[in-house]
Order: structure tokens, then C-alpha cells, then sequence
């Protein structure tokens, strides 16, 4: 069995910002308009300082008052979801840039990253978290590699449409999200390398089981096959039968495998649903045969697609201005999810968990000004929702590297870590907030109440909890400076009666373009470059009170904005943590975000230095290696005596 060792001490503190320096960051482009910056841009588009244009606001306006009734009584609410957790919004991190967003191996983890995923969890209980993608399918393990780095790019071989090279990976990458959930609970998916299934690669599904346990929630069987035909990777005749047919041989090669113990962790078929679609691969009897097999069942989709500005790709190029409106309405979310009704409704008669295993604004790396802007957040906060409606059971936001816009957070250029901080993307609000809405009961079903008001700017959802009312949530699309077309929803209870107050929480920009100043309950992330993955400023929480003779709650939602309306105390505290746990880094020379090793330490250990390490991206022309250094930026050193069951290090047979 693997025996894993503890070597270094854990630096971290539960209280809000002691002992980091924030340095704010001056816009890109400095004084100049943010469209003449646009304009000259020719960084990372993680930075990209591309600001839109709000559309105008829709003419006729929507009400400005409406009522919202909720049932008093879940038995009486027809459409409500299945039950959905806070952790219903993870994230999908591209298993080459693993080591830039996660840690560098066992032994170091990026703090923001801890601070991010202990941001969910402590509202949600737990974060789910996938490392993977196209990049899973060729990966190959290698017992070690220089410096002792979790992943590493084999530069001589590119099988990627994004023309991203085979990855080489260690037992490290395992030990790394091992030590991850130890310090804030994230449960992990993995994926078995797809690309040769007459000798299959099961060193991931192994090291993964052994490692991570319980906390291993399944494993990927493929990523878009029905893309590997376009993508060079099957011939022509390739199907979904031939995806069926693979399957079951990966299945018989884990049930040969005795490092293996969990041989029922399978998800599939994980399309793109571009050449099939779900209802192809269930046709072949693919749930029926292995059913015992498949911890759940899983798609993954963009809304739009990039590729053709960013690749060169055939076709024309969007107009990021001209699509922008199509983000910012009610019918989005609802219309990507049209094509998966039926499939979530297959699952749950199979009882079978449906998942969004990637998704995000649009393909190849998403949209400037799109994105990662407010709209954006908003978008992905509805999107979200909409797919907990109709029964899936989670969904993960892609993260890339630096060449995309849609991280939901993004490090800073490994030659730039000793001076900048973290970019906290828009929507990685979004999941902040989601985990809000479901709370950590895991018994928080949802149900689109669109119908009271009948307009896609002004779309509202009720949360129940034991089959109470427990939270209503209030959109507002529109963006106007004016004032005039915020609104307020009269929150009634049928069959009830309202409480004496509610809580309130804002999620609010100036307007829908805004890429800055989000906040949550008063709160943000900053600006780009600087951020450690904590909450800043004082939490605002508004108290309305309710006019319990008329039986209504009355709650204004300005334009643009989000409201999160908590109707007992309990649902409340139920969703926000008194207190978050955060991780702070000890500084030598450098003044954020780094951690260092004593060299005597590092000479009678399993550690390993920082030089020469090499750190890569996804996105096709993102920078590749650069020497970090002996002190590496961004990362933490753990402990045993502080949370008791790390397992950093090289694995000792006993």
C-alpha cells in the first residue's frame, strides 16, 4: 500500500487579511481611455482591458414592480429540482496549466488557489474540482521529473487541436490535490487517457484511488470523443457504437487491474454534443450495459465559439460588441440547456447524477469584454441556476491559462509573480454566489418563477429546504445609470406568512461592461493582479423589513444587480460563514504570495528546489518556461500537526 509522509510546516491564518500586503493595480494602458487601451493591447488576454458597450436599455422597459409568490409548502410547487448542494458550481482546471493554478508539486500550493477553494467551501461545505480536459487524453505518467514538478509539457509531441503538447505527469499531481482537500475539502474528477485503447493507461486511475479515496468522485472515460474525428484522433467512421465498444474494453481493463478498488467510478460519455448528440450515445444501450460502472453521466458545452479569431480557424470571427446582448437575458441559459432536458430527466429514472463536466462563456478561450465582465457573472450565475433547475446535478467553469478570457481566477505570469497577484475573474462570482443559493444542507431544490413577471431581464428563482421557502433570487440584466428601471419584487408567501425582515445580499457592478468593482454583500476581489483569493472590504448585508398584514417583502434590485433574499435565519446562516479559514505565506525577500524553504531543510527532506521549473498553458501561443527560483511565488508549505491528514511527498512502500 502507499504510505505518504508529512515534511514541511503549514502557514496559515483564519483571520481576515493579517500579514499580506495588497497592492492595488493602476488600469491597463494607464491614463488612457479604456478603448484607446483596448486598442494597443497586445498582452495575455487574461488582462485584456477590452471594455464593451452595455446595450441600451430595452424598450418597452420591464415593470417596475412586480409580485413573487412562493408556496408556503414544497408539496405545492410544481417543476421543483432534485435536491443540489453549495458545491454545485466548481471548477474545470486544464490539466497542463495544473501546476500554475493548483501547486508546483506535493509540497508547495498556490495560497490564492487554497483562499479561492476555501471561499466555496465554507459556504458550501465542499468544492468540486476536476483537472483534465483535452490534455487528459495523452498524458503519461514518468516517475519523475526535473525539480520535481507535478507536470510538464513533452514539447517534442503535439496532439491537441490547440496545439498543446502531451503532458507528462508524476504521483505528485495526486499528492497536490491530496494535500489541496486536506486544507479546504474540494473533491476532485480525473480522467483516463482516451487516445489508445488497445493499451490503456491506468497509472492515473491508480495513483487516484489509492491517494485521493473517497475524494476522488469519478473518473473521465474520454473527453469529447464526438470532436475526435474533426480533431485527427479516430478516423472518419468513428461513432458513437465505437465510443461504446471502447468503453467496455477500458471497463475490463479495471477489472484486470487490482491497484484499482473502485471499478464503478466511470463517467462517460462526456461529449462536446457537436457531431451526436446524448440521445446517439444512450441509444447504443450504454447506460443499461454499464450501469453499475457509471457513477454518473456527463456532458460538456460551450454556448459560442471563439475559435475562429483565435485559431484562424474556417468561418467568421464574432463581433464580441454584436454578441454581447445575447448574454445578458434570461433566454440564454435556458436554451443551452434545451438540448439536455431529456438526458438530465434519463438520468435522474436511472438514478444517475447528470453533470456539466466543462463549460464556460464560449469556446477557445472565450470573448473580450464578454467574458469577464459583470454581464458575464450574471450569465453564468442564471446559467447555472438554469441547470440546477432542470436537474443536473453540478457544473464546472473551465479555467485556462494566460491566453483566455474566461478564467474564473488566473496567476500572474510566472515572470511577473514576484510583484503581482491573482486576477479573480468575473465569474468565479458567480460560483461564489451559487454556493449562497444552495447553502450547505444539500437539500436545497430550486424552481424558475420567470412566469410572475414574464420578462427575460427580470428573472427570479425560489430555493426550498425541507420543503420551507428558504431564499428567493432576483436578476436584473439591465444596465441603467438613471435609476429608472430598477425594481422592486413583492415577495409574498402563499399559504403563509412573510417574516418580519429578510436579509438581503447585493451582487452588484456599475454596469453590465464592467470588468472592476464587482462586489458581493460589499465585498470583492479587486482589480486585476491583486488578489490573494480574499474577500476585501466590509460586508454589507441589508435588513428589509416585511409588511406582515399585506403578507409581502419588499426588495428593490438596482440595474445591473443580483439579489439573494435569505427569508429565515436559519437559511441565512445556513448559506454565510461567520468566519472563513484563508492561507498567508511567510516573505523573505519578497513581499506576497511566496513561501520559503529553509536550504538545510530542503537537503534532509522530500522537498525539491524551485529553478528551472516550467510552467505552461492550454492556449495556443501562451508563454512556456521560466525559472522561478529557490523561493516559489504563490505557494504554502503544510503540516501535519495543523490539519492532521496531509500526505505530501514521495510515496515509501511499506
Amino acid at each position: 500500500m502507499y504510505f505518504l509522509s508529512i515534511l514541511f510546516p503549514l502557514t496559515y491564518l483564519s483571520s481576515a487579511l493579517a500579514s499580506v500586503t495588497v497592492y492595488s493595480q493602476q488600469p491597463l494602458g494607464g491614463t488612457a481611455s479604456a478603448s484607446a487601451a483596448a486598442a494597443n493591447y497586445t498582452g495575455a488576454a487574461a488582462y485584456d482591458p477590452t471594455v464593451l458597450q452595455a446595450p441600451p436599455v430595452p424598450n418597452p422597459a420591464p415593470n417596475n414592480t412586480f409580485a413573487i409568490q412562493v408556496q408556503s409548502s414544497s408539496s405545492n410547487v410544481q417543476g421543483l429540482s432534485i435536491p443540489q448542494t453549495g458545491a454545485f458550481m466548481g471548477f474545470s482546471v486544464e490539466m497542463s496549466v495544473a501546476t500554475q493554478v493548483i501547486g508546483l508539486n506535493g509540497s508547495f500550493l498556490q495560497v490564492p488557489f487554497l483562499n479561492l477553494m476555501a471561499n466555496i467551501k465554507e459556504r458550501a461545505g465542499r468544492v468540486h474540482v476536476r483537472v483534465g480536459g483535452n490534455t487528459q487524453d495523452y498524458a503519461y505518467i514518468v516517475d519523475s521529473i526535473p525539480n520535481g514538478i507535478a507536470v510538464e509539457k513533452d514539447k517534442l509531441l503535439s496532439t491537441n487541436p490547440t496545439d498543446t503538447p502531451t503532458l507528462m505527469w508524476t504521483p505528485e499531481l495526486i499528492y497536490m490535490m491530496a494535500n489541496v482537500t486536506a486544507l479546504t475539502n474540494v473533491k476532485w474528477y480525473l480522467g483516463v487517457p482516451f487516445n489508445d485503447s488497445s493499451n490503456w493507461r491506468l497509472q492515473i486511475a491508480e495513483v487516484g484511488d489509492s491517494v485521493l479515496g473517497d475524494n476522488l468522485l469519478g473518473l473521465q472515460a474520454a473527453n469529447e470523443p464526438d470532436l475526435y474525428v474533426s480533431h485527427g484522433h479516430r478516423p472518419s467512421t468513428y461513432g458513437p457504437f465505437d465510443y461504446f465498444g471502447e468503453f467496455g474494453t477500458l471497463l475490463q481493463a479495471m477489472q484486470s487491474d487490482n491497484a484499482i478498488n473502485n471499478k464503478a467510478n466511470l463517467i462517460g460519455p462526456n461529449i462536446a454534443t457537436g457531431a451526436w448528440t446524448p440521445e446517439m450515445v444512450w441509444d447504443t444501450g450504454f447506460i443499461t450495459q454499464y450501469t453499475s460502472s457509471l457513477t454518473a453521466l456527463a456532458v460538456e458545452h460551450y454556448p459560442a465559439d471563439n475559435c475562429v479569431a483565435v485559431y484562424g480557424t474556417g468561418g467568421t470571427a464574432v463581433d464580441p460588441q454584436t454578441e454581447f446582448p445575447n448574454y445578458l437575458n434570461h433566454t440564454s441559459g435556458y436554451s443551452i440547456i434545451q438540448p439536455y432536458i431529456n438526458s438530465t430527466q434519463i438520468a435522474v429514472a436511472a438514478g444517475k447524477p447528470f453533470l456539466m463536466m466543462e463549460t464556460n462563456t464560449a469556446s477557445c478561450g472565450g470573448f473580450p469584454g464578454i467574458s469577464d465582465s459583470f454581464g458575464a457573472t450574471l450569465w453564468a450565475l442564471d446559467y447555472g441556476l438554469q441547470m440546477a433547475y432542470y436537474n443536473f446535478s453540478g457544473a464546472l467553469l473551465h479555467v485556462g491559462g494566460q491566453n483566455v478570457y474566461y478564467n474564473p481566477f488566473t496567476p500572474p505570469p510566472t515572470n511577473q509573480s514576484t510583484f503581482h497577484q491573482w486576477t479573480v475573474g468575473s465569474v468565479y462570482y458567480s460560483a461564489l454566489v451559487i454556493a449562497e443559493v444552495f447553502g450547505s444542507s444539500n437539500n436545497s431544490q430550486i424552481v424558475d418563477m420567470y412566469a410572475n413577471n414574464n420578462n427575460i431581464y427580470t428573472p427570479a428563482y425560489a430555493v426550498y429546504e425541507n420543503g420551507s421557502p428558504s431564499k428567493v433570487a432576483l436578476f436584473n440584466y439591465i444596465t441603467d445609470p438613471s435609476g429608472a428601471t430598477t425594481y422592486t419584487a413583492n415577495i409574498q408567501i402563499a399559504g403563509g406568512q412573510v417574516p418580519a425582515s429578510v436579509k438581503v445580499k447585493y451582487l452588484l457592478a456599475a454596469s453590465v461592461a464592467d470588468k472592476t468593482n464587482i462586489t458581493w454583500a460589499g465585498q470583492t476581489f479587486g482589480d486585476v493582479l491583486s488578489s490573494d483569493g480574499r474577500l476585501l472590504g466590509n460586508e454589507n448585508v441589508q435588513t428589509v423589513n416585511c409588511d406582515q398584514t399585506n403578507n409581502q417583502c419588499s426588495v428593490s434590485v438596482p440595474a445591473p444587480g443580483f439579489a439573494l433574499v435569505f427569508l429565515s435565519d436559519s437559511a441565512y446562516s445556513d448559506s454565510a460563514p461567520s468566519t472563513t479559514q484563508t492561507f498567508a505565506t511567510t516573505a523573505v525577500t519578497k513581499t506576497m504570495n511566496t513561501a520559503t524553504i529553509a536550504a538545510s531543510l530542503l537537503a534532509t527532506s522530500n522537498g525539491h528546489s524551485g529553478a528551472n521549473r516550467v510552467l505552461g498553458s492550454t492556449s495556443k501561443g501562451s508563454s512556456g518556461a521560466v525559472g522561478m527560483g529557490v523561493r516559489v511565488p504563490g505557494a504554502v508549505a503544510l503540516i501535519a500537526t495543523a490539519i492532521g491528514s496531509l500526505v505530501v511527498g514521495r510515496v515509501l512502500m511499506r
